[in-house]
């Protein structure tokens, strides 16, 4: 530890520009992962915010929920066997405001269910976000399809689908907009067991995020971006440590000869990187919450206590990973060979 920090005090130029490098990208690490997240809830906080259970829709859609119809004999079935199941539709429209403006929403209607939220025939509850657009409660929304109007009760905070505003509807007034009484997915939750039912396929909470249109190539985009900054900072340890320990063969030779365990260079090694890497991460953490506290309102942001943590372990096996394999050539090295090395 002594000779770890003697080294740092001596050659601080060296270990401060590894920990900007280092400060630079996990600050863009967690920058990139806090948009991701939010981009995320944004996409589907509908979907996310609900118990782990299973949807079904019919085999026949091929995956497209939009195209599945399960007819009323099926619903009534699975809704009557299964405990704290619910049937609901999910359908991309738009509603007037009074100053007849267009105002693009997912409409959201199930059977009874806590799950999700309720309204009677002509009521509304909408997401916060048309809120912050001007629309208040008492306001009468129009539908072009609906031949009533709609009267806003309330709104929720984040329920966002496939990045549009939720807009939740009685069964009613679905029917009365697209003409079906069917509904397009039923959900169970709480089954660790998917249940089998004819002509339905089922899906997780996370497989069912997959059928999202853009969610998938969204988040593969942006979780890409942030594994390679990952990797990016392993090989610059690596590369570090490498050319640093180049310099000190000489060095390495005479505290081998007099005794030094290669143990010991090894942990010197290690102390280094996670000073290094525990200073960076630390200042990149509190960069990232103020860049969270400065973004837009709009900005779809959230980076948990939870993700920091994991990223941050990740970093310090990375960093450890890339030190170790660049001090490989200190076990090699000779002490009298070394020496002569170092005197050329």
């Amino acid at each position: 530890m002594k000779m770890a920090w003697k080294e740092m005090q001596k050659n601080k130029a060296k270990f401060i520009i590894l920990g900007s490098i280092i400060f630079l990208v996990s600050l863009l690490t967690f920058i990139i992962s806090g948009l991701a997240n939010g981009l995320s809830h944004d996409n589907a906080g509908l979907i996310k915010d609900l118990p782990d259970g299973h949807f079904y829709m019919t085999e026949d859609a091929e995956e497209m929920y939009n195209l599945s119809t399960i007819n009323n004999g099926t619903q009534e079935d699975i809704l009557m066997n299964q405990e704290n199941s619910v049937a609901l539709s999910i359908q991309m429209g738009f509603v007037n405001d009074q100053f007849d403006k267009q105002r693009s929403v997912a409409f959201v209607t199930s059977t009874d269910s806590d799950l999700f939220e309720q309204v009677s025939s002509g009521e509304i509850i909408l997401d916060r976000s048309l809120e912050d657009e001007g629309i208040k409660v008492g306001d009468t929304l129009t539908h072009n399809q609906s031949n009533g109007t709609f009267l806003v009760k309330g709104f929720v905070n984040q329920k966002k689908y496939s990045h549009t505003p939720v807009a939740y509807i009685s069964t009613e007034d679905y029917q009365d907009i697209y003409q079906t009484s069917d509904m397009q997915l039923i959900f169970i939750p709480g089954t660790e067991n998917v249940q089998q039912f004819t002509g339905l396929q089922a899906f997780t909470n996370q497989e069912f995020l997959k059928t999202i249109p853009s969610y998938s190539a969204e988040q593969m985009s942006l979780n890409m971006i942030v594994w390679f900054l990952i990797v990016i900072s392993g090989m610059l340890f690596a590369i570090f440590f490498y050319m640093m320990n180049v310099q000190k063969i000489g060095l390495y030779g005479i505290l081998k000869a007099i005794g030094v365990k290669t143990s010991t260079l090894f942990q010197m090694m290690w102390t280094q990187m996670v000073v290094i890497t525990s200073i960076a991460l630390t200042v990149s953490i509190a960069g990232s919450q103020i860049f969270n506290s400065l973004a837009p309102n709009g900005m779809p942001f959230s980076l948990t206590i939870e993700t920091t943590l994991q990223l941050s372990c990740v970093f310090l096996i990375i960093g450890f990973v890339g030190a170790t394999l660049s001090g490989f050539q200190i076990k090699k090295v000779e002490a009298l060979q070394a020496i002569q090395q170092g005197e050329m």
